[in-house]
């Protein structure tokens, strides 16, 4: 006598809950990049030239005197230098675990684009609420940015901030008896 077979609805598992890390980890590009407006903003109004707050030098306050190149350079890569030490001292404890070197590259590459950013806004800053340029003198004697090795400065800082607090992460760590 064969009994029925009895045919059990299959069940199906519950999908896990997958956390949006993605769009967590396109912050450390957004972030940066949002960053760069306020920094350019900043080294306009701090950098000779420009409104001049660091100084307050008269001498120093219009752009087209040479003099204000090297300090108006010097400004923006501080500002560029504490963005990304900041930006490395943020990234520190998220790179351990699943997606840590993309974290770190979108963080990079963050920096890279705020850079930039800080750049643009600073020159649209100084186009905007500065005085206008002298056309006899050319565009070279106006607002800008005479070395371009500045916009290295942030990520080259989160890149050392990072290794730093790896190493030391590394090194205090106790040996295992």
């Amino acid at each position: 006598m064969t009994e029925p077979t009895m045919h059990a609805p299959a069940v199906a598992e519950p999908i896990p809950m997958v956390k949006p890390r993605r769009s967590k980890e396109v912050l450390w590009l957004v972030l940066p990049a949002a960053l760069g407006v306020v920094a350019g903003v900043i080294w306009w109004l701090l950098a000779p030239g420009g409104l001049n707050l660091v100084s307050g030098n008269p001498d120093l306050a219009t752009a087209a005197n040479p003099d204000t190149w090297l300090p108006r350079d010097l400004v923006l890569g501080a500002l560029m230098v504490l963005a990304g030490c900041l930006t490395g001292l943020m990234l520190d404890g998220k790179l351990q675990g699943e997606g840590s070197g993309r974290r770190l590259t979108f963080a990079l590459v963050g920096g890279a684009a705020g850079a930039l950013i800080a750049w643009l806004v600073g020159l649209l800053t100084a186009q905007v609420l500065g005085p206008a340029p002298d056309p006899a003198l050319g565009p070279g004697f106006g607002f800008t940015l005479r070395s371009y090795a500045v916009l290295v400065l942030w990520p080259a800082a989160i890149a050392f901030i990072t290794f730093v607090l790896s190493l030391f992460g590394v090194l205090s760590k106790k040996p295992v008896k």
